[in-house]
């Protein structure tokens, strides 16, 4: 299968410190900003008990899923200590103010 890059939205389309939800094959995909404008794309489901991560708090490079504070770090997914799991990462892009991902 072919990989290749989609164009989502422009950049200030998704809050700071908050994100958007794209419908793909895979299931839904949250596209979360930064407050340093750093863009990073999960699997929209918590890998504790499948919470919305897209409904949850961004603070630093770490998402609070809304359903029980599970803390699920951006960059790799992966839950932040002592708690174990891993929500799928996805490779996003930002070029020219606007959002890319990588599907495939």
């Amino acid at each position: 299968m072919k990989t290749e890059w989609k164009r989502l939205c422009a950049l200030d389309e998704i809050p700071q410190q908050g994100s958007r939800v794209v419908k793909s094959a895979k299931g839904d995909i949250a596209v979360f900003r930064t407050a340093a404008d750093e863009i990073f794309a999960l699997h929209d489901k918590c890998p504790h008990k499948g919470g919305p991560l897209s409904q949850g708090i961004v603070a630093g490079k770490v998402v609070t899923c809304p359903m029980h504070s599970w803390k699920i770090q951006l960059e790799d997914g992966e839950a932040v200590a002592p708690d174990k799991g891993c929500s799928k990462s996805f490779a996003v892009k930002l070029e020219g103010g606007e959002v890319w991902l990588k599907l495939g």
